[in-house]
């Protein structure tokens, strides 16, 4: 019972952030990325392009939450749902120092 009452308090906290994010970004829609036994990630994506994610321990938590907070899930993080993120100079310094001979993440 007292594993019930746990996962109700990490699916209202979860939407609470959810809901949150959204209210931040114009709205939001998102994604459930399984992490294996660190659970379940919920990848965000704003109206206004900025983005966020949450780890959910269970997939079951994760999609609840989303449910609660009344978000958009896909299926998958491709299309024009990932068409929708926005990125800065921060996040391309980082994808450009991943590769051989990119910028120093440091």
């Amino acid at each position: 019972m007292a594993d019930m009452k746990q996962a109700e308090r990490k699916v209202a906290k979860l939407a609470k952030e959810i809901t949150a994010f959204a209210k931040q970004h114009g709205g939001a829609e998102g994604q459930l990325a399984y992490l294996g036994q660190m659970g379940t990630r919920i990848v965000l994506v704003g109206d206004d392009g900025g983005w966020g994610d949450l780890v959910a321990p269970t997939h079951a938590v994760a999609q609840s939450a989303a449910e609660k907070a009344g978000i958009t899930l896909h299926e998958s993080f491709d299309g024009e749902f990932a068409a929708k993120v926005r990125t800065g100079p921060y996040e391309w310094s980082r994808m450009a120092g991943i590769q051989i001979g990119g910028p120093s993440n440091g």
